[in-house]
């Protein structure tokens, strides 16, 4: 799948998991439902050394096939 083909969101960090993982909340602007997404850093993230403490806001990509799982590939 290429990268066009993701989904894009903007949620906040809401728990840290084990083995590099982020608990990520979620806000659909349409639905205006919470969602909560399993996340892993991607590689641009993990090879500048950027951390990422609870409460922080990012952007992460969801693969339409599974939107529980993504990749954290921002921070702001």
């Amino acid at each position: 799948m290429a990268n066009t083909d993701l989904m894009q969101f903007e949620g906040h960090v809401s728990k840290i998991l084990p083995g590099n993982k982020y608990e990520v909340t979620v806000t659909v602007e349409l639905t205006q439902k919470t969602m909560k997404v399993v996340c892993h850093l991607s590689g641009k993230v993990q090879k500048n050394k950027i951390r990422i403490t609870k409460g922080d806001r990012v952007l992460i990509s969801v693969s339409p096939y599974d939107i529980t799982r993504g990749k954290i590939d921002w921070r702001f």
